[in-house]
């Protein structure tokens, strides 16, 4: 083929080499080229040319004529052919001539092929992407298709074409609608309307995004413009769509494609905001130039704590929302926030990830890979981002480079030094005016005004820092009878300066300390619960408490617990996010940190023995056959009562749960970092399930140097155990060796025959995945005989499954079949569903290496239920895998796609099996292209 060639037919006919038009002759030769390329590399009839050109009455030298425009057509694109020499690019056949070109080389295949494709995007369910593959449809139209041409072919395919860019912009408009953009295409859906009176779809898109807009009435008279019309041309009634449509208007109902998938995170702006009028004015011509030019991609506010950097941020993100339509998110990245650990770079993109409607399941554990997954979803989108105290360029660095028109707000204590399409303010103090601004607002004018003097005193104390400026006018409007001269006189004495008004926490402690006595010295019981609730609070640093959890830390009722917490948010010293779950507030968790009560490890272990065993009992509920490491320590638990439930469970509390490891297993008390070493390997298995590699490396590498500080022989055995399985997760096989010939040492010097058991199961599994296979045979075939002699039919199983694996991907199906088999009654005897899955999933791949698809079959569909109720991701993509496969090879190519299409989106993060998976999606697309 004739890779240079370019060929437009949305417009006038032209083709070109390169850059270089070539002439193409007359009207009748350029029609032969549009016949030709519009077959792109398919015979075309003499027949076929002469009746598109002339139809039903062609001159009689009609296909002498065509001779002539093919042979100037061979001359205009192989000037250089020698008149001998075949052509290359325009061929005669028995069944015709053919165009040498692929369907990328001619506009009007371009157009058609990126239609199919924002079809399968919007089927599912991905309009972005159908967006911006319209979009470049689109764009490839210069005007009326086959512009200056005659003839039946020629009017044929420009209403054809038409007629689908039609139905492109409709499809264009639906999908923005769903993205909640309706603003955007308000009016072009008007024009659109306008050209085609009589198409009701178009006008049903137009009253649509008319009533989304709020504007019902217009809505309501296009619909009646297009009923009259349609009776006065046609004699009709308008369609069902059209009249439903009228119908959710009349009635106010919510419409459809209401952009649910947009997220509007920004925290609420302040009302009573003043001054900072030019760092506003900066900032938004920063984010919305007034051009409409993309925003600058990172703008940064740095000042010193209490200067207003997140009010400031959080008022210019109000002021520029409407530039940002595809949605705003926001997050604390909690750089300066006291006890508890800052965001990580990970943390953070979970976050905006899952805002931007990715499953929590689906978000990579990989940083690189989570950042790359961000970049794609952003692409093409217009959205606002703001992190609020920020701590480094570092945390924040896997989200700087954004596609053009998304824009990073990010406040920050410390100074940020970004390369270009970066824009940096550093905040400074308010000016004098600003600051008796803001007194006034809060303290009253009149008030301020009256004692202009004192005012500008009190101003010059405060040092124009707006957090000092906020507390002053709060104590003067809840103090009616102080005058700013006293507010002044107070703050003027310098030994009572800092305790009276300074710009960080000791302000804020003073007024927290008041709270907080009032609430310990009241005679009611209850406030005195809540002050010592809040004071244990303060030991724990975690990012969100339940009553059941404040009850373990107070020794108390999961009510009384709860009653306290309720307590503490009506005085506002704790916050109710969602209902259950409480938070201390930046400031407050500091205060509540100083209160250190004298038996402060007791609480702590109470709670942190209360998370482990809600754990390993939430995991055994989900998969009782599982075997857990170590012991369950004594403790009330957070009950479960079935799969959904623990799941749950597990999910909302993952957050917690990992914090609070992390801190007792940096703790210097041996108890309670023994408890931090009991919660990480309660852990392992929802760790497994949901393929948490990374937590689970770091943190059962802090647990195995705690246990070998302690000299806790046992536990480090189960900690090697559980790093060397994190490790083999994520491919690093030697290092998972390694660890499990030295869990699998310790297990035979304990003489603790299950351990042993369980460490050759997975060096056998180690092995396995490192493509030894006649190694994994030999360490699971001693797991077998061990598992046989003590009656542990769940090792039993689990070395079987190995055995049978290895054997497949040795070429040995009759083997495999054979102990998998064995294998799998066992599981369904003793009801053990994840190996039930396992076991049939390879089952699966031994039929299917026989050439057995029909068999496969139900081994892969039951296993995919199974694995889908146990919640491992891993399991899953496997089995969808082996579905694709096995409908493929039944010739179910639209099963076999709709399967691994499924793989592919769950996929994300995983690279290995991401690998996979889009390798058999193309091995499905190969074989329905063969079958046409």
């Amino acid at each position: 083929m004739s890779d240079d060639i370019y060929i437009r037919l949305l417009g006038d006919v032209h083709a070109e080499r390169g850059f270089q038009p070539l002439d193409l002759g007359p009207a009748r030769q350029r029609a032969t080229l549009a016949i030709l390329a519009s077959a792109a590399a398919r015979p075309v009839p003499m027949s076929q040319l002469v009746d598109g050109m002339w139809g039903d009455e062609p001159p009689r030298n009609a296909e002498q004529s065509v001779y002539t425009y093919v042979s100037g057509l061979r001359r205009a694109f192989e000037p250089d052919r020698g008149r001998r020499a075949p052509s290359r690019w325009l061929s005669g056949t028995g069944a015709g001539y053919v165009l040498h070109v692929g369907p990328a080389q001619v506009d009007s295949l371009c157009f058609a092929t990126r239609l199919d494709e924002a079809r399968e995007c919007r089927g599912d369910g991905d309009d972005r992407r159908a967006v911006r593959l319209l979009d470049e449809a689109l764009a490839l139209w210069r005007g009326p298709a086959l512009s200056g041409l005659t003839g039946p072919f020629a009017e044929r395919e420009r209403s054809r074409l038409g007629l689908l860019r039609l139905t492109a912009l409709e499809q264009r408009s639906e999908s923005l609608l769903h993205l909640g953009r309706h603003h955007e295409i308000t009016e072009d859906l008007r024009d659109l309307t306008a050209r085609h009176p009589l198409r009701e779809r178009t006008r049903e898109l137009l009253m649509l995004a008319l009533y989304r807009s709020g504007r019902q009435a217009e809505a309501l008279e296009v619909y009646e413009e297009g009923r009259l019309l349609l009776l006065e041309e046609l004699g009709l009634t308008p369609g069902e769509g059209l009249r439903r449509c009228h119908e959710l208007v009349l009635r106010g109902e919510p419409a459809p494609w209401r952009g649910d998938g947009v997220p509007h995170q920004l925290p609420r702006h302040l009302a009573g905001f003043v001054g900072r009028s030019c760092e506003l004015d900066e900032l938004a011509r920063r984010l919305a130039p007034d051009d409409g030019s993309p925003p600058t991609p990172l703008v940064i506010v740095s000042g010193p704590p209490g200067v207003g950097k997140s009010t400031l941020a959080a008022q210019v993100a109000h002021l520029v929302q409407d530039r940002f339509p595809d949605g705003q998110l926001f997050v604390n990245c909690r750089g300066a926030t006291p006890e508890l650990p800052a965001l990580t770079a990970l943390d953070v993109l979970g976050r905006f990830l899952r805002g931007l409607g990715v499953a929590a399941d689906a978000v990579p554990a990989d940083p690189d890979e989570a950042a790359a997954m961000w970049r794609s979803l952003l692409h093409g989108r217009k959205v606002l981002v703001l992190l609020d105290d920020a701590a480094d360029l570092t945390q924040i660095r896997p989200l700087l480079s954004t596609p053009f028109g998304t824009a990073l707000l990010v406040t920050s204590r410390e100074t940020m030094t970004w390369g270009e399409d970066s824009y940096q303010l550093e905040l400074g103090r308010m000016s004098p005016a600003e600051s008796a601004a803001m007194l006034a607002g809060l303290a009253g004018e009149e008030r301020v005004r009256a004692g202009a003097g004192d005012t500008a005193e009190l101003v010059r104390l405060c040092e124009g820092l707006p957090l000092a400026l906020r507390i002053a006018g709060a104590r003067l409007a809840g103090r009616p009878d102080w005058s700013v001269a006293t507010m002044a006189g107070r703050l003027g004495d310098e030994r009572r300066r800092l305790h009276e008004l300074v710009a960080g926490d000791l302000a804020v402690r003073s007024s927290l300390a008041a709270g907080f006595t009032a609430l310990e010295r009241s005679p009611r019981p209850l406030d005195r619960l809540a002050a010592r609730t809040l004071s244990l609070l303060g030991l724990l640093h975690v990012p969100e408490i339940t009553a059941e959890a404040a009850a373990a830390l107070l020794a108390a009722d999961p009510a009384d617990a709860d009653l306290a917490l309720e307590r503490l948010t009506d005085a506002h010293l704790l916050d109710r996010p969602r209902p259950g779950r409480y938070q201390l507030h930046d400031l407050v968790r500091l205060f509540a940190g100083e209160q250190r009560p004298g038996d402060a490890k007791k609480p702590v272990l109470r709670a942190l023995a209360y998370f482990a065993a809600s754990t390993r009992l939430a995991s055994g509920v989900l998969d009782p056959h599982r075997a857990q490491r170590g012991t369950a320590p004594e403790s009330a638990v957070h009950m479960v009562t079935g799969q959904e439930e623990a799941t749950a469970w597990l999910l909302e509390e993952e957050g917690v749960l990992t914090a609070a490891a992390r801190q007792a297993l940096a703790a210097e008390d041996d108890d309670v970092a023994a408890m931090g070493v009991a919660l990480t390997l309660a852990l392992e298995w929802p760790y497994q399930r949901s393929y948490r590699t990374l937590e689970m490396i770091e943190l059962s590498s802090m647990a195995l140097a705690v246990c070998e500080r302690l000299g806790d022989v046992e536990n480090t055995m189960h900690a090697q155990g559980l790093l060397a399985n994190a490790l083999r997760m994520r491919g690093r096989i030697e290092e998972a060796v390694e660890h499990l010939r030295t869990e699998l040492a310790i297990a035979r010097r304990l003489g603790d025959t299950f351990s042993e058991q369980r460490a050759l199961g997975n060096l056998a599994n180690a092995y396995f995945n490192g493509d030894q296979y006649e190694q994994a045979i030999v360490f699971a075939e001693q797991q077998l005989a061990i598992a046989d002699l003590i009656g542990a039919r769940v090792g039993a199983r689990y070395a079987m499954l190995i055995i049978g694996e290895a054997h497949q991907a040795l070429g040995r199906p009759q083997e495999a079949r054979k102990i998998l088999a064995l294998g799998l009654a066992e599981a369904e005897e003793a009801d053990d569903r994840t190996h039930q899955a396992q076991l049939r999933a390879v089952l699966g791949r031994v039929h299917l290496d026989l050439g057995e698809p029909e068999h496969a079959l139900p081994h892969y569909l039951i296993a995919l239920e199974l694995i889908e109720r146990a919640g491992y991701r891993v399991g899953r993509l496997r089995d969808l895998v082996g579905l694709s496969r096995t409908y493929r090879a039944m010739g179910k190519l639209d099963l076999a796609l709709a399967h691994v299409t499924e793989a592919v989106a769950g996929a994300d993060g995983l690279a290995e099996w991401e690998t996979e998976a889009r390798e058999e999606q193309a091995a499905v697309h190969e074989a329905r292209a063969r079958r046409g």
